[in-house]
């Protein structure tokens, strides 16, 4: 395959990583540079963090061909069941923590039981959990807003990782003033492994396709792209390590999120089960997937992804309200077919959910900074998720047409 049929093929996901990088750059334009500054780059990944966490189990849920609807109402509940515990109980807050994760878990199978078991469909069932645990967050917390909670708890949301190998003075004239200063060593270690981690992972990759018969990303191809990511990787890393935190603990978190779940939907039987029942239901039980198992772990690992992102937010906010996680679930559902997944389930990648999030991320951030005031920036993510939407449909019919002309 050469370099031309490859991107036709994956026109829709290089797409959207390009409409990114163009974003970005106007709203780094548009803002003087404003954009670029290190503690917005570091205050941007902390906004996006919630909804990359559910993005991750979103679409996992999209691509078996569900839709979960209650992920928000979910968080404000978790998030009151930290809360409690914390304020009223005086839990340490790793058992508040752990506490957090179990409810999660709980949500999850309440729900998988309902849609994998009685065979209820997931946008009842979630629907109806979207109006059970936003109550269930109310009565939970009294209708009140509780806070104080210890410091070392909120550093999961806006803390950073310590500075373990000290800092260098990084001060060229030539830069902007936001660009020099004390740049964090430990930062800049951390973005140079992850570029050695996505080298060998690429031509690992590249030696099993080779293996199983397979034609690779041509080597060009696979080139050019490791050279641009480094040096976006590189870039971001200097920035962050100039920021007043340095590299932020929640971007560890959601980067192991992504490195296990991206395995899991790659490299895994249940990963492959889970494409089989999006890609047709019907195929997948004459083939002997256990589509109830699936299905219900599904909602179980989605209930796991949603008390994490519970305990970000909570921490982010350092208070338990039962107004949390509003609108989350639309957030996390637009990052995914933004980020290619299909509506009618089987299609769809964590990638592109992370990209997806992003996106709406520095939307919401390069809006604020021109002074849009939140109504118009609703609309055009509305735009934005209708686009995505719309090209989904256009590239399949294109597919069809293609098939059919073959023939």
């Amino acid at each position: 395959m050469n370099i031309v049929d490859y991107l036709k093929a994956n026109l829709r996901q290089y797409g959207i990583l390009g409409a990114l990088v163009l974003i970005f750059v106007f709203f780094a334009v548009m803002s003087g540079g404003k954009l670029l500054n290190p503690n917005n780059i570091a205050s941007l990944i902390q906004q996006v963090a919630y909804v990359a966490v559910l993005a991750i189990g979103m679409v996992t849920v999209i691509i078996a061909g569900h839709i979960d609807l209650s992920v928000g109402s979910v968080v404000a509940f978790v998030g009151a069941v930290i809360g409690q515990l914390m304020y009223n109980f005086h839990a340490p807050w790793p058992v508040a923590v752990l506490a957090a994760l179990l409810t999660g878990l709980l949500v999850g199978a309440w729900q998988g039981i309902w849609i994998a078991i009685a065979r209820i469909p997931a946008f009842i069932v979630t629907l109806s959990s979207m109006m059970l645990f936003r109550g269930l967050a109310v009565v939970t917390l009294g209708a009140k807003t509780l806070s104080g909670f210890p410091s070392e708890f909120n550093a999961i949301s806006g803390g950073g990782l310590p500075e373990a190998f000290g800092e260098v003075t990084v001060e060229p004239s030539f830069l902007p003033s936001f660009f020099r200063g004390e740049a964090d060593l430990f930062t800049l270690a951390i973005g140079a492994i992850a570029i050695v981690g996505l080298v060998y992972s690429s031509f690992r990759t590249r030696a099993a396709e080779r293996a199983h018969g397979l034609t690779p990303v041509p080597m060009s191809l696979t080139i050019a792209k490791l050279v641009l990511l480094g040096v976006v990787i590189i870039f971001f890393a200097y920035l962050l390590s100039l920021s007043r935190i340095g590299t932020p603990i929640v971007l560890i978190i959601v980067a192991l999120l992504i490195v296990v779940y991206t395995f899991v939907q790659n490299r895994t039987v249940y990963g492959r089960h889970v494409y089989a029942i999006g890609g047709n239901l019907n195929a997948a039980i004459l083939s002997g997937v256990n589509t109830r198992r699936v299905n219900f772990t599904i909602f179980l690992n989605m209930g796991l992804l949603t008390g994490i992102c519970a305990v970000i937010v909570t921490a982010r906010l350092g208070a338990a309200t039962p107004t949390a996680g509003n609108m989350y679930e639309l957030d996390a559902i637009a990052s995914c077919f933004i980020g290619g997944a299909a509506v009618t389930g089987g299609v769809g990648k964590v990638s592109g959910a992370i990209i997806g999030a992003l996106l709406m991320g520095l939307l919401t951030m390069g809006l604020s900074i021109l002074g849009v005031n939140e109504s118009w920036q609703m609309v055009v993510k509305g735009l934005v998720l209708l686009a995505a939407v719309i090209l989904d449909l256009f590239s399949k019919r294109r597919s069809v047409l293609a098939e059919v002309g073959q023939r």
